[in-house]
């Protein structure tokens, strides 16, 4: 699995008006980030938005399919991401629509803390 290159820079083009998208690579991917804040995850040619309960409705009304990968031992996991509906890749102001759902699920998300070390003090 990859990260397509040029899906990307579309989103990053497309996006422009609404924030600043930046991205990283991760784990053969890339999570991406409107303004700091996770929105979107990229797999090959796949663009998938965040969600959560509050935004789970709206991408089932849309027949948009949950993040589904197999773990090693077989067995299949979800995560919190949405493929994104067909019609996004042709239409800025569509993707803008469904990527502020996203963001407002990566807002209500917990706040993931950075555990730090513990210094013995004898």
């Amino acid at each position: 699995m990859s990260a397509d290159e040029g899906l990307l820079l579309w989103v990053e083009e497309a996006l422009a008006p609404v924030g600043r998208v930046t991205w990283r690579r991760m784990m053969g991917g890339a999570t991406l980030y409107l303004d700091g804040m996770v929105f979107a995850i990229v797999l090959d040619d796949a663009l998938w938005f965040k969600s959560d309960a509050v935004a789970d409705p709206v991408w089932d009304a849309a027949g948009c399919t949950r993040f589904t990968y197999q773990r090693k031992d077989g067995s299949v996991a979800t995560m919190n991401y949405r493929r994104v509906p067909d019609g996004v890749f042709d239409d800025a102001d569509l993707l803008a629509e469904w990527a502020a759902l996203a963001v407002e699920a990566g807002r209500r998300a917990p706040v993931k803390r950075r555990r730090t070390k513990r210094r013995d003090t004898a």
